[in-house]
């Protein structure tokens, strides 16, 4: 330590000076960039183009690096209150994902691509709800975020942007607008549910017709099915039941009778 002293003391005030400045001119000639970044290099105003990642050299005074974040970035689009093809004003919001794929058309082209980013997220938001109806926007928004990401994507192309999702969140309707789909809702409920119910009736109509028609080619079938009724009925106890002498019991002693006469 004590030599490093007695070093610089020998060499002057100006020595000390120009070995401070030149340390700082090297220092600032050597750049470090990490694997996600890269550095855009200007040469007097003119581009050389993107270095990195690692360790690399520019010229101190004559070059000037701008650092670029190759990460995808996550964009929060704000609500956007938009009229839709069938005239409902909907508020909603999205969310954007992407990332700089070309380092230099990110600085050169656009002045802050993210605003730039943002901006275009918002605008074509509003135009493509503008377009869409409503229902389209509640069943179908997987087809919205898909045409929204073409959309965004194709604008900022030329600044080295690479639009990767566009997704919408949430969607706000006005009160009256959910009272009404609430309404609708219930009747369509209530429409299945009267439907269902006549088609079992007009099932069980067809199936009764079937079995009258089956048991009326065989009188017995009728009678066994009499007989199964009154057990049915007769399970319960305070039930008074009437048993009524089938017709063709009446058949069978007139006959008996008739054929006894005739013996006489």
């Amino acid at each position: 330590m004590e030599q490093i002293l007695q070093l610089i003391s020998g060499l002057g005030l100006s020595a000390l000076v120009f070995v401070i400045v030149l340390i700082g001119f090297l220092s600032s000639a050597i750049k470090i960039v990490q694997e996600y970044e890269r550095g855009v290099i200007f040469r007097l105003g003119r581009l050389v183009g993107a270095k990195g990642p690692g360790l690399f050299f520019i010229i101190p005074i004559v070059d000037r690096m701008v650092k670029v974040d190759l990460r995808v970035v996550t964009l929060d689009i704000p609500s956007q209150e938009a009229i839709t093809r069938d005239n409902v004003t909907v508020g909603v919001n999205a969310v954007a994902f992407f990332r700089v794929v070309d380092p230099s058309d990110a600085i050169v082209q656009v002045e802050d691509f993210r605003k730039a980013t943002w901006q275009i997220s918002q605008t074509t938001l509003r135009s493509v709800l503008g377009q869409s109806e409503l229902d389209e926007l509640l069943t179908h928004r997987e087809g919205i975020n898909q045409k929204l990401t073409q959309i965004i994507d194709e604008q900022t192309e030329p600044w080295g942007i690479k639009v990767s999702i566009v997704e919408v969140k949430d969607v706000e309707l006005p009160e009256t607008m959910k009272r009404a789909m609430a309404r609708q809702a219930e009747a369509e409920r209530e429409k299945r549910a009267k439907i269902i119910h006549a088609e079992g009736e007009f099932n069980a109509a067809r199936k009764l017709t079937d079995a009258a028609g089956t048991m009326s080619q065989e009188p017995a079938a009728i009678q066994l099915r009499y007989l199964q009724t009154l057990t049915e009925i007769a399970v319960g106890k305070n039930s008074t039941i009437i048993f009524p002498v089938p017709i063709e019991f009446m058949k069978a002693f007139g006959s008996l009778f008739g054929q006894g006469e005739e013996t006489e």
